[in-house]
């Protein structure tokens, strides 16, 4: 039977890590604090250890260091209440076999927990001996980054190829850069070319080089962007754009780490990792015959999705003291709870790239300590979206999925439940899925409203922190 000791002092979590593991028949050890479970893990030798960063006496992190000190291949599942990237890369860095945010859902966990259960242990990832030093940060906790936090992690820890997707102006060449850094190539280059910036014929010979008069101008032999790569990462960004001539030599270039030049007859052999972004979708790329089926599934090995800033509400603080603060280095400015309430408000097409924009332009003309409405941007303070025009986009959404449960046959119950499970599903994540907060800003009932959400996911939702 296997082991599994479980480090969480919330008492109705550890119950319930407790009923998953033993209903795949595991033994169970639960400890509430580091310094008891450490004292456990000198006397006993589970199987797997589930480990959360919150302890009341000590970091889970350092925890899990110690861990790993002493055995280098125990899984251990770190789970935390606190979902940002430092937390998810330090977790991989030091051999977090998994990683979870709180809420836990059941489901995902009794997945996790049957597979690090039976992995054999032999093939378990080492943590990486050399940390890369001070990196640039995606900033947040909201709980739809959560999953990008996760696969970032997963790709630090590997070299295979990653795909970067999200809008534009949301971070895609950061996570990149994140990815690198926290790699073990972190010391080799990192190199980036944009695809869509060059025509078909100049974009080939950046990537790949040229030998001498292989085109007029080219009066001597040049390097790509692959062999200044070499022993680092190429980023390729906007890969959507890419012809399909340059992707059948990508194709052969993620496959075998081999190249020609421009006008070239040699094959070069490079060393290095390819990641490649892009903001459209790829699989109807794939569908219409404009990218290669083959390039598309070499590529995503990896795959990290970034969310739109408009599903990333509860970040804007965070964002907005991140971005001040480096924008107005030394003016210690802040911003009002008016101006956050209309950035809130804002649909931010243009992403985190749209919002350093309009903090720039509040920096510039705000001549005191606080960022108010007036000095933000009259798209902003006039709201880019007028009541009717959100109106109007709920009934165009509404539509489609009203018919389709109207021809299954639903009653009015029915549609009312759906309508307000999906309702409170889109609303918890606002308030740091705690159904107490909620309760509060709605002015509704907490019992029933825990009630509510039982009924949705079939399981207890108790705050983390009442």
């Amino acid at each position: 039977m296997p082991r599994v000791l479980i480090i969480e002092d919330e008492a109705a979590l550890a119950s319930a890590l407790g009923a998953v593991a033993r209903r795949l028949g595991c033994e169970t050890s639960l400890k509430a604090s580091a310094s008891l479970a450490l004292e456990e893990l000198q006397r006993t030798h589970p199987d797997l250890v589930i480990l959360d960063i919150g302890l009341p006496d000590m970091n889970g992190l350092e925890v899990l260091q110690r861990i790993r000190a002493k055995d280098r291949s125990l899984p251990v599942l770190v789970i935390t209440a606190h979902g940002n990237l430092n937390n998810a890369v330090e977790a991989k860095k030091r051999g977090a076999s998994g990683y979870l945010v709180k809420p836990i859902d059941l489901t995902v966990l009794e997945d996790t927990l049957r597979v690090l259960v039976r992995v054999p242990t032999s093939k378990e990832t080492p943590a990486p001996t050399a940390a890369p030093g001070d990196s640039p940060l995606l900033i947040g906790s909201a709980p739809v980054m959560q999953p990008a936090f996760a696969a970032i992690a997963d790709a630090t820890a590997s070299d295979a190829p990653v795909l970067i997707l999200g809008p534009t102006g949301i971070g895609k060449s950061l996570a990149a850069q994140v990815i690198h850094l926290h790699s073990r190539r972190h010391a080799g280059p990192f190199v980036t070319l944009s695809c869509a910036s060059l025509p078909e014929s100049l974009l080939e010979a950046e990537l790949f080089g040229h030998e001498k008069g292989a085109f007029t101008g080219a009066l001597t032999t040049r390097s790509g962007h692959v062999e200044r790569a070499s022993g680092g990462t190429l980023f390729l960004d906007e890969i959507a754009e890419v012809s399909p001539a340059v992707q059948v030599k990508l194709l052969r270039l993620v496959e075998e780490k081999t190249f020609t030049r421009v006008g070239g007859r040699e094959d070069l052999r490079v060393d290095l990792r390819i990641m490649a972004a892009t903001n459209q979708a790829l699989e109807q790329a794939v569908a219409e015959k404009r990218f290669r089926e083959d390039l598309y599934y070499r590529l995503r090995v990896l795959e990290v999705k970034l969310p739109p800033l408009r599903e990333r509400a509860s970040d804007l603080p965070a964002l907005c003291s991140y971005l001040l603060a480096r924008i107005a280095p030394g003016r210690r400015l802040s911003i009002s709870d008016e101006a956050l309430a209309l950035l809130r408000r804002h649909d931010w097409p243009g992403n985190v790239r749209e919002l350093r924009n309009a903090l720039e332009r509040a920096a510039a003309v705000c001549g005191g300590p606080m960022i108010l409405p007036i000095h933000l941007p009259a798209e902003l303070k006039t709201g880019s979206h007028t009541p009717k025009k959100v109106e109007n986009a709920l009934d165009a959404a509404l539509a489609p999925w009203l018919e389709e449960r109207l021809a299954a046959g639903v009653n009015y119950d029915t549609l009312h439940e759906e309508l307000e499970g999906r309702l409170l599903a889109a609303l918890l994540p606002r308030y740091e899925n705690k159904p107490t907060l909620l309760a509060r800003a709605l002015d509704m009932n907490r019992a029933t409203l825990r009630k509510k959400l039982r009924g949705l996911s079939g399981t207890d939702p108790a705050d983390s922190e009442d």
